[in-house]
């Protein structure tokens, strides 16, 4: 109710806007005039509750407006200078609700003139300026006017000679992203209002105001990163000192690595308190272990292994494991083949052994880096999230070790459903938990996280042991000039969190004191970035890798736009949707093709791209020519399918034993004119797990051969029907190899469902086979 009231009251200002400029010239109006075109009827109103409704906004207006500091300082400064200081302002309220406004936002406030263009039913772009100069009386070449509207407050004061000066509320840039952001809340906050905020984007405004000569990576820190941390900082505040009003003797733990940048964060702000802890899973699993079944599900997770690594891992080289990993090529093994494998490989006596002297070493550090260890009752670990694993293992190091600190996750994401088997009086919260936003929004946020993951991360490698208290640490394969772009990220972050810090008081505002909306708007800035990065935070981030550290030392890109759009001809948008990983950064790669293919990833991730309408309907067949290495040809009929986005996709299934050297497409039956997005080819036991192979391989545009049609980039043409694309067959492995062809029509309207009408003349049928040469399945789906 309360949205379709914000809407009707903007349809109201626009109608009294466009009357206004009808009767009189002018689109100048006051707030009465404003509601006399508000719909009464339709939420229970008489016209008579106009005033009323006139009152209540402006009584939320006083509540909400205030006095920008810097404004106000140079205000004061000129009137101590001597200057004649007033307002002049484009507002549907009144001089003298403005100057109630006015005084309201900073008591004391005094002005030699004020003037409201509804009163004068003209604005700035008009000519209020010119009924200030004449009602003054003064020279406008000595007049001097402020203002946050380029066209109104800049080019006006300007075309009355008078002189300006610009002072935006937010760069265009900033603006931007304000304005993604209000559609990504509406999308995975879509019941809760999305105008208040408690003044956090106020504070936003303000801050980046200060610091708008920074670097770009700096900017990112100030008007992304900061913001989120600076709210998950307050959650964990919240935490503790609830924890604290019970009694409790509470410590906090930053786990390491990308608990790093909260940690920080938290130091400024308190005084240096909290320790930064380096436990991963993996550590934290293997000290946490009476069984090999821990270790097993840890490896399983893992897509490749070496000896060194397992032995790096467990702390001892078990002769049936090494001989294992012998029989692999290069000894690299896969992960779950060496979990499947493991229990016939090692006793189960070694891992409790293994597991014992972890959890002596890892205590000795815990003591070491947490100050009073021993004499705290409560230990908060803060975390980015997702499942608590290491907060679980740390629980059953304790139980075993007989340590009854009670332990509570902190975490900025949670998979909520991975909770129920926390100790009784252990506790695991997430700022932005499933109360938040759905669990299915939720796992498209943790499939992106991986950048913040980077942005927030120390730039040490991740902990393998420890020695005497002290952690040691795997090497860090990450470059050096990544390293040093977080590091200046994180650099705004801690900008913004102390600024906004020394900022909030002076403005009145208190963004963290409902913590329910700071969450909401936690998801909605994250949930921006993450998922609709505009241009600049593609190029500043794009080169970045991902370190697994988890089996290898691999490095793994977070941004692959090819492998999308190669995705997308293979199996389509909703399939591509659902690409692992990597690319690690699934939404940054589909915004790299475009803005538009980054929202509706955002749309699938939160329920809204139904498949009937995204999907892929038949809408005919075509005969394909198929040319055999010994120089034999046959003719196949192969269905045709439109998709949602009006694309036309066939997909031509292979045998390996067809010996196919060439597929002959007519391309100028489908389309005289188009755009050819790409052809892939998929491979498998049988053309249906070929087409669900998420490994996709696009042949090189240089390697397509265009007969009797012009090219030019991904731009084709034809003169007549028999404009053929001659595609290259190379050798597989496989059983079934499913060559797949992307294009979108420029000469005809879209080509409606089978059932509706056929492609230009061509038989309605489906794709069958009569050979046992040729795979079974009928379309390749």
């Amino acid at each position: 109710m309360s949205v379709g009231f914000v809407q009707h009251r903007i349809q109201a200002e626009a109608r009294a806007r466009r009357a206004a400029k009808e009767r009189c010239g002018s689109t100048e109006v006051d707030i009465s005039n404003i509601y006399k075109y508000f719909p009464f009827r339709l939420f229970g109103l008489e016209r008579a509750a106009l005033k009323d409704l006139a009152d209540l906004e402006f009584e939320a207006e006083l509540e909400l407006c205030r006095a920008n500091p810097e404004m106000i300082q140079q205000y004061l400064d000129m009137k101590r200078g001597g200057f004649r200081v007033g307002f002049i302002s484009d507002t549907y309220w009144s001089s003298e609700q403005l100057a109630r406004l006015l005084r309201a936002c900073s008591p004391g406030l005094s002005w030699d003139f004020l003037y409201a263009s509804c009163d004068h039913g003209s604005s700035k772009s008009e000519a209020l300026f010119e009924t200030y100069l004449a009602g003054q009386g003064i020279d406008a070449a000595s007049s001097f006017h402020i203002g946050d509207n380029h066209n109104a407050d800049i080019k006006g004061a300007r075309r009355h000679g008078i002189g300006p000066r610009y002072y935006p509320q937010a760069s265009p840039a900033l603006a931007s992203k304000l304005h993604r952001e209000t559609s990504i809340f509406e999308l995975l906050c879509p019941d809760q209002p999305s105008r208040l905020d408690h003044g956090a984007r106020t504070l936003r405004r303000a801050v980046a105001a200060q610091s708008a000569e920074q670097s770009p990576a700096c900017q990112l820190g100030v008007t992304v990163l900061g913001p989120v941390m600076a709210a998950f900082d307050a959650f964990i505040a919240a935490r503790r000192a609830a924890l604290v009003q019970q009694g409790a003797r509470v410590a906090i733990g930053f786990l390491g690595r990308d608990g790093f940048l909260p940690h920080r964060i938290w130091q400024a702000a308190h005084d240096g308190r909290g320790a930064y802890l380096e436990i991963n899973r993996r550590i934290s699993l293997i000290g946490s272990a009476d069984t090999l079944e821990p270790l097993c599900a840890l490896l399983s997770r893992v897509i490749k292994i070496d000896a060194p690594t397992f032995a790096d891992i467990v702390k001892v080289q078990p002769p049936a494991v090494m001989a294992f990993f012998a029989q692999y090529p290069d000894g690299i093994a896969d992960g779950k083949d060496l979990a499947d494998a493991l229990p016939d490989l090692m006793d189960a006596d070694e891992i409790t052994d293994i597991a014992a002297g972890v959890r002596a070493r890892l205590l000795a550090y815990l003591r070491a880096t947490i100050p009073d260890f021993d004499s705290c009752t409560d230990l908060i670990l803060a975390d980015l999230g997702y499942s608590a694993s290491v907060q679980k293992s740390l629980r059953r190091i304790f139980d075993r070790e007989g340590i009854r600190i009670r332990l509570h996750g902190a975490y900025l994401l949670t998979l909520d459903d991975a909770f129920d088997d926390i100790a009784d009086d252990d506790t695991a919260e997430g700022l932005i938990s499933d109360r938040v936003v759905t669990p299915h929004v939720k796992r498209m946020l943790i499939r992106n996280v991986a950048l913040l993951e980077q942005l927030c991360c120390s730039a040490d490698g991740s902990a393998r042991d420890y020695r005497d208290g002290e952690v040691l640490r795997e090497g860090d394969q990450r470059p050096a000039v990544q390293l040093a772009l977080a590091a200046e990220i994180q650099s705004g972050a801690l900008t913004y969190a102390s600024r906004a810090r020394e900022l909030a008081p002076r403005y009145a505002l208190q963004p963290y004191a409902d913590q329910a909306v700071a969450a909401r708007w936690a998801a909605a800035i994250l949930g921006r970035f993450l998922l609709l990065p505009d241009d600049d935070e593609l190029m500043l981030l794009g080169g970045f890798k991902h370190d697994v550290n988890l089996g290898t030392q691999a490095l793994a890109p977070l941004l692959d736009a090819n492998i999308i759009n190669d995705c997308i001809i293979a199996r389509g948008l909703s399939s591509a949707c659902m690409a692992p990983a990597p690319p690690m950064w699934l939404a940054g790669s589909f915004a790299a093709l475009s803005p538009s293919h980054a929202y509706l990833y955002t749309l699938f991730g939160t329920n809204r791209l139904p498949a009937n309408v995204f999907g892929e309907v038949q809408c005919g067949t075509l005969q394909v020519g198929l040319f055999r290495d010994d120089g034999q040809a046959s003719l196949e009929a192969i269905s045709v399918y439109h998709t949602g986005l009006g694309d036309l996709r066939l997909r031509i299934p292979l045998s390996r034993r067809m010996a196919i050297a060439t597929i002959a497409l007519p391309l100028a039956k489908l389309a005289r004119e188009g755009m050819l997005h790409g052809v892939v080819v998929q491979s498998g036991e049988s053309a249906a797990l070929a087409a669900a192979n998420s490994n996709v391989t696009a042949i090189a545009d240089g390697r397509l051969v265009y007969a009797g049609i012009e090219r030019s980039g991904r731009h084709f043409r034809s003169s007549g029907d028999d404009g053929m694309l001659l595609i290259p067959v190379d050798g597989f492995a496989d059983d079934v190899a499913v060559y797949t062809v992307a294009l979108t029509s420029l000469s005809h309207d879209r080509i409606l469902a089978v059932e509706d009408r056929d492609i230009k003349g061509a038989p309605a049928a489906t794709l069958t086979w009569r050979s046992t040469d040729r795979p079974s399945a009928t379309n390749g789906n």
